[in-house]
């Protein structure tokens, strides 16, 4: 009988997927993975332990056995981002979940009702694989999902709480000018060493571009610049409480 993996990531979103997902199928084909990338925020370890008692089910934790942490990955890669992806996320999270993984696994992801476009993208490029959405086959979004960690009495994460769209790790190459400017104020060792690590690598390294298509650095990058979004607005829809009572009736 084929495994249920459901991609537990430390947020709102895949913690009620996982629920759901407990809630369907027979606990011993479950099984919870975290792929640890060893740069997110610590307090991501409490959200771990107490999302493992709301699941009343053991977490798996899936590290990579070559490189600590993203910081490692781009200093020993001398590589950040592209257009193209950065490597921390192949080197730290896909390739220990591929080594875990077995080709008859169907996989549990958070996608939220407004990403059925990202799921969907998901199933044209990887058809082998079995996906299951329970947060869009629900209708569940983002607020939904927040709301409902919150009314189970778990704290959220702390990058939720500082007003952050996603519990990424702290200082993603992939976030926008808004993002960088915001991590400015929140972690200005994490600016300032990101900045540090662009200088070694050269103009190549820089995530954004001008008008005019040039690079523009952190160094070259003007506090006000971008627009990053503000906390999310925790409220709950009536098909958080249908979700919730589909929780209780398992």
């Amino acid at each position: 009988m084929s495994r249920i993996i459901c991609r537990f990531s430390c947020g709102a979103a895949s913690a009620v997927a996982t629920k759901l997902t407990l809630a369907k199928y027979d606990r011993d084909r479950v099984i919870i993975t975290y792929s640890d990338p060893g740069s997110e925020h610590a307090d991501n370890r409490r959200f771990l332990d107490d999302c493992a008692r709301w699941f009343n089910h053991p977490i798996e934790i899936l590290k990579s056995d070559k490189y600590r942490d993203t910081w490692d990955v781009w200093e020993r890669e001398r590589f950040i981002t592209s257009a193209r992806g950065a490597p921390c996320t192949g080197l730290l999270k896909r390739e220990p979940t591929y080594a875990f993984a077995r080709p008859d696994d169907v996989l549990v992801f958070g996608y939220t009702a407004e990403e059925k476009d990202r799921a969907a993208s998901f199933r044209r490029q990887n058809f082998e694989i079995t996906l299951e959405t329970p947060l869009i086959d629900a209708g569940l979004g983002k607020s939904d999902c927040l709301a409902m960690v919150e009314r189970a009495g778990i704290e959220l994460p702390a990058m939720y709480k500082l007003g952050y769209q996603n519990n990424n790790c702290i200082g993603c190459p992939k976030g926008g000018m808004g993002y960088w400017n915001k991590i400015r104020v929140d972690f200005p060792e994490t600016f300032e060493r990101m900045a540090a690590l662009q200088r070694k690598l050269g103009p190549g390294s820089s995530f954004f571009h001008d008008k005019k298509g040039g690079r523009v650095s952190l160094d070259q990058l003007a506090p006000d610049r971008g627009n990053h979004l503000k906390e999310p607005n925790i409220e709950c829809s009536l098909l958080c409480h249908a979700a919730e009572a589909e929780i209780e009736a398992a």
